[in-house]
C-alpha cells in the first residue's frame, strides 16, 4: 500500500498516522519527491481500512500495490535511485562505465587495464577473483589473491571496484570492495541475498539466464527487505533457442524496469553475447535505450586470457567504444533538455 501525503503536511497529524502504523508492525519506507511525499507501506496491510487513513486531512490518496516487490516498486518511490560509490554515481543521469578483465590473473595485468579504462572514462574497475565456471575443470578464479591485486589496482587509479561473491561466507573478504556483484547463477540464492541485504555496500544483481522481470525484481526485494536499498539491476542476456550468441541480450528490459521500478540499470553486452564484435553496437544501444550504464570486460591480451578472452575488448577498442558513448549520452541528454 502506499500514502500519498499532501505539500507540507502537518507534523502532529503525520506522526501520529506514522505511530498507528507502527503499532499495527507495518513497515514504513518514506520517499520525498520534488513534488509530493509518499509512504510505502509494508507488512500485512490488507487489514487497514483505506477509506479511513484517506479522510485524513493530510493524505492525498492511498492505493493498494499489488505487485510482489514492494520496496523495488517505482510506485512506492516514483524518484529514480541514485547510488554513489567513491566519487563517481550510479544512476541520476550519469552513464557509467565499468570495465576490465573477467578475471584477474596478475599484478601487472589487472593495474596495466585499470589505468587504461580509467584513462578511457571508466568510473569503475569490475574484474573477477571468484568465478562460476559451468566446468570444473575451468579456471575458477584467484579467490582471495584476486581480491587483493583488485584492491591494488584501485590502490594505483582510484577507480571504485566491482566484483563476484559467490557465498555469504567469503563476505569479509569484500570490506574493501565498492559494489559486490550476485552472478545469474546466484540470483536467487536467497540466503546470499538476506546477508547481503544486511549489510550497507551496494549490491549489483545479475539477471539469472531464464528469469522473468518479476522473479530478478524479487530478489531485489530481498535484498531491500533487510534494509539495503542500494540495490543496482544488471542485465547480462537470457538464455533462447538462438546458439550463435552465448546468449540474448534483452534490451527491452530497459524501458520494462524503468516503468516497474526506480532501481538503476547495466547493461553487460559482453556475457550476453560472447563475441568482442558485438559488444560495441549493443553497449550503443543500451545507451540510446536509457541503461544507467555498461559492464564492459576489456583484456590487454585477450588470446590467452584465462577466461572468456573472445568477448573481451583491448584497451584500445574500449578507448574508441568509450568515447563514443559518452557522446552519444552527452548528445541524448541536450535533446532532453
Amino acid at each position: 500500500m502506499i500514502v500519498v501525503l499532501k505539500p507540507n503536511p502537518n507534523k502532529e497529524q503525520l506522526e501520529s498516522l506514522l505511530n498507528w502504523l507502527q503499532d499495527k508492525g507495518i513497515q514504513i519506507h518514506t520517499s520525498i519527491g520534488m513534488s509530493q511525499t509518499i509512504l510505502g507501506l509494508v507488512g500485512e496491510t490488507s487489514s487497514l481500512d483505506t477509506d479511513l487513513i484517506a479522510a485524513l486531512d493530510i493524505v492525498e490518496d492511498v492505493k493498494r500495490v499489488q505487485e510482489p516487490y514492494k520496496n523495488a516498486n517505482r510506485k512506492f518511490h516514483p524518484e529514480d535511485t541514485v547510488i554513489t560509490v567513491g566519487n563517481t554515481q550510479i544512476g541520476g543521469g550519469t552513464l557509467t562505465l565499468m570495465a576490465g578483465p573477467c578475471s584477474v590473473e596478475t599484478e601487472a595485468q589487472i593495474i596495466e587495464v585499470a589505468k587504461d579504462v580509467k584513462a578511457s572514462g571508466a568510473t569503475m574497475l569490475r574484474g573477477g577473483a571468484f568465478k562460476p565456471r559451468t566446468s570444473p575443470y575451468s579456471f575458477q578464479g584467484l579467490g582471495a589473491d584476486g581480491i587483493e591485486l583488485l584492491k591494488l589496482a584501485k590502490q594505483e587509479t582510484g577507480l571504485p571496484i566491482v566484483t563476484e561473491i559467490m557465498d555469504a561466507s567469503q563476505l569479509p573478504l569484500f570490506k574493501d570492495v565498492d559494489v559486490i556483484q550476485v552472478g545469474a547463477r546466484n540470483m536467487q540464492n536467497f540466503n546470499l541475498l538476506k546477508v547481503l541485504g544486511a549489510q550497507e555496500k551496494p549490491v549489483m544483481i545479475k539477471r539469472g539466464m531464464s528469469s522473468t522481470y518479476e522473479e530478478w525484481l524479487m530478489s531485489a526485494e530481498y535484498v531491500m527487505s533487510k534494509g539495503n536499498e542500494n540495490v543496482i539491476l544488471c542485465e547480462r542476456g537470457i538464455r533462447s533457442f538462438e546458439t550463435y550468441t552465448r546468449n540474448t541480450l534483452d534490451l527491452a528490459a530497459i524501458p520494462v524496469l524503468r516503468k516497474l521500478t526506480h532501481l538503476p540499470i547495466i547493461i553487460d553486452p559482453s556475457h550476453a553475447t560472447g563475441k568482442s564484435f558485438l559488444v560495441a553496437p549493443l553497449a550503443m544501444s543500451a545507451v540510446a535505450g536509457g541503461a544507467d550504464g555498461l559492464l564492459i570486460e576489456v583484456h590487454n591480451d585477450p588470446e590467452h586470457a584465462l577466461c572468456d578472452g573472445p568477448q573481451s575488448l583491448r584497451p584500445e577498442a574500449f578507448d574508441k567504444l568509450a568515447h563514443k558513448l559518452l557522446s552519444l549520452h552527452a548528445f541524448l541528454k541536450t535533446q532532453e533538455a
